[in-house]
């Protein structure tokens, strides 16, 4: 490994470990704002598997989602946004 990258890779560990005690603070920081699916899902009145098959995920990536073992992303990110915005519209939308 090149002794220049070595050595900036211990400075950042260092710098991190100062961060994670308070000692620093970070350059930056970045908000992550979860969406509720379960929440999203409830307000369409669909059970798991009709909302699944609504929204073209399998059941079981549902579950992970609503259980926060997974997070949506992209194009599901956005999708479960205008279904919480708007639901009927949203469901009968993509039933068509």
């Amino acid at each position: 490994m090149d002794t220049n990258l070595f050595a900036d890779l211990k400075q950042s560990l260092k710098e991190a470990k100062a961060i994670r005690h308070g000692l620093a603070q970070p350059s930056r920081s970045f908000e992550v704002n979860s969406i509720d699916v379960k929440a999203v899902r409830e307000r369409t009145n669909l059970s798991q598997e009709e909302f699944a098959t609504a929204i073209h995920v399998s059941v079981r990536t549902l579950q992970n989602w609503e259980q926060q073992r997974r997070t949506p992303t992209g194009p599901a990110v956005a999708l479960l946004k205008i279904v919480n915005s708007a639901p009927e519209i949203a469901i009968k939308a993509l039933h068509a």
